[in-house]
């Protein structure tokens, strides 16, 4: 398939056009020239506000950055300066459990999380950020570190490219690990499923949002894990533990719906009220859409 330079506002890609394509990069690149026209202000630059020193005003720097009290004082126009606020660290954390491997139709949750990490990857390489990733399952697999080269983009991509799903969740113990490595404040991408102890998992990104990082929380789950379409009698099985049940998913959907809800209610609240971002979404969702929605609607809160 053909790259395409621009895509209409109006055509949102489909995840299996996507799965489609040759390389990594080129999914990268043709998912963020979805939405990218447009974005004229990064959505991630800015995200440790904490004051550094003034400078004198200068033609094009945005007004609402002026210290209008030190105007007032001197008469002369400076404009305050934030540590951290060009040189963004990104670490984005994508979950390779077994539970990740799940597809109904399509593609996988993994394959869905790839393209996503790979195209915020691309994007914050572009807007000459520093970006790592991070793989787990039930601890960090492969840790690539935040770098800002082309060079850089090309071991994250491999990575992403080459992932297959391999043992259980453990989300807690893995963001544990990464604490390791950020010992600067930046801003963390989790990419998962999010099916481990909820309330440890929410324990620990409260703990990395008092260290001051910002959190971004991309919760994949399938269509089917989220409507329990099937019919007949059906033996339901754990990719992660192997236990098997037989069950009649028509006896069961409307509960089965009423937990699920609940279960991402519970993360929505919570990380709503530590001021996390999250974002619930379904896979068979255009992967332009979901991320340039996103993107937009930070954006326009910030």
């Amino acid at each position: 398939m053909e790259e395409k330079s621009s895509l209409s506002p109006f055509s949102y890609i489909d995840p299996l056009v996507v799965a489609k394509l040759s390389t990594m990069l080129l999914r990268a690149r043709f998912v963020v020239e979805g939405f990218i026209a447009g974005l004229h202000q990064s959505p991630y630059r800015g995200f440790s506000l904490e004051f550094a020193q003034h400078r004198e005003y200068s033609p094009g720097d945005e007004t609402r950055h002026v210290d209008w009290k030190v105007y007032g004082r001197k008469d002369k126009y400076f404009v305050k300066q934030y540590q951290e606020e060009t040189n963004l660290k990104g670490y984005i954390l994508l979950d390779r459990s077994a539970s990740m491997g799940y597809r109904s139709q399509g593609i996988s949750k993994l394959q869905y999380g790839s393209y996503l990490g790979a195209s915020l990857a691309f994007l914050m390489l572009k807007q000459q950020d520093s970006v790592g990733l991070a793989t787990f399952d039930e601890r960090i697999k492969k840790y690539i570190p935040p770098r800002q080269s082309k060079g850089h983009l090309s071991l994250i991509l491999e990575e992403l490219e080459n992932l297959v799903p391999s043992s259980r969740t453990g989300i807690n113990r893995a963001l544990q690990e990464l604490g390791q490595y950020t010992k600067r404040r930046g801003l963390i991408i989790l990419i998962s499923d999010l099916l481990d102890e909820q309330e440890e998992v929410l324990k620990t990104l409260k703990y990395f949002r008092f260290k001051k990082h910002e959190l971004i929380v991309f919760h994949l789950l399938d269509h089917t894990e989220l409507e329990l379409p099937f019919r007949g009698a059906l033996w339901l099985e754990d990719m992660e533990n192997g236990k098997r049940i037989l069950t009649h998913p028509e006896i069961i959907r409307e509960k089965y719906k009423r937990l699920v809800q609940e279960f991402i209610e519970a993360y929505k609240l919570s990380c709503l009220r530590s001021d996390i971002d999250y974002c619930l979404i379904d896979t068979k969702t255009p992967l332009d859409f979901a991320l340039g929605a996103y993107l937009a609607r930070r954006k326009m809160l910030r």
